[in-house]
């Protein structure tokens, strides 16, 4: 018996061992900052001065005289409402036909599905989509065709950045989620899907809902955490397409703003009060996919 207790007593401190550098860094790198952001949040900063406390004024300038910030939460949810499920919808779709296929086919598929999310000349070839002058590709398809007369200046015109924004984000975010969707198609055992056709299963859609999905939640919980994650976190993409602020900030999001008070104002405690705000979105944009994702199969 006491045999058995310092067997498991050795077994934690190893255990505890191999967590604990991992622990270090993510509580420096990550846990950290973030109690520091929402610690500095309530506090008037500069980054040459020392804080001061300032209470909720911070949060009352946020929503209550901040149009600029209450646009900018308009324009992150309608990014996050396409990217978000839309974009998650289409990389477990894509997951699925893809893992039809015979292996061979599916890994060159799989690259190239995933090489255009790591490029790193991304943007350029977006830019030259959308380059406001004759040679941009698409003005001069639409020229060509008689459907315009003159270029159209897509990424200056308030009324076209928003969408082309959305299209963009949608395309970039599929990269990721679709990697850990293959992995969980590769994963299910196949004798599931025979002791399933003996319960009465008989078509694809059947074995999707009823099988496949709920066996993957691990790796559909993952997927929805980095799907909110960039659909919230929408920012570099306006930057470089757009410019910081676009044309009347029509696409203007809040890590957007929360760039423009953090780096180029140095307004810490003001740029704080707007991470902790989207912080809090995400958590609670998180829960509400967990619990979504809690019925699939049911």
């Amino acid at each position: 018996m006491k045999l058995g207790k310092a067997y498991k007593r050795q077994s934690k401190g190893v255990v505890w061992f191999f967590i604990l550098p991992y622990f270090c860094i993510f509580f420096t790198f990550t846990v950290l900052p973030v109690l520091m952001s929402i610690f500095l949040s309530f506090t008037d900063f500069n980054m040459f001065q020392i804080p001061k406390f300032i209470g909720m004024q911070n949060y009352i300038r946020l929503f209550l005289q901040d149009e600029i910030f209450i646009k900018s939460i308009g324009n992150t949810f309608i990014l996050a409402l396409i990217t978000g499920p839309l974009g998650y919808i289409l990389c477990l779709l894509f997951a699925w036909f893809i893992n039809e296929l015979r292996p061979t086919a599916r890994a060159i598929v799989t690259l190239i599905f995933y090489a255009p999310s790591i490029s790193g000349n991304m943007y350029l070839v977006w830019q030259a989509v959308f380059s406001g002058d004759a040679y941009g590709y698409l003005n001069g398809f639409l020229m060509r065709s008689g459907l315009i007369s003159a270029p159209i200046i897509w990424l200056r015109n308030e009324d076209y950045i928003l969408p082309i924004i959305a299209v963009v984000a949608l395309w970039s975010s599929l990269g990721t989620s679709f990697l850990t969707f293959i992995a969980g198609f590769q994963g299910v055992d196949k004798t599931y899907y025979e002791a399933a056709s003996i319960d009465g299963i008989t078509n694809r859609w059947q074995e999707l809902w009823y099988v496949t999905l709920p066996l993957m939640r691990p790796q559909m919980l993952l997927s929805a955490v980095l799907s909110i994650t960039a659909s919230f976190g929408v920012g570099a993409i306006v930057t470089q397409l757009a410019g910081n602020p676009s044309t009347n900030y029509a696409a203007h999001t809040m890590v957007n703003h929360l760039q423009d008070y953090g780096t180029a104002r140095y307004e810490l405690g003001y740029a704080s009060a707007i991470a902790t705000v989207l912080f809090i979105i995400m958590v609670i944009s998180n829960f509400v996919i967990r619990r979504i994702i809690s019925k699939v199969g049911e």
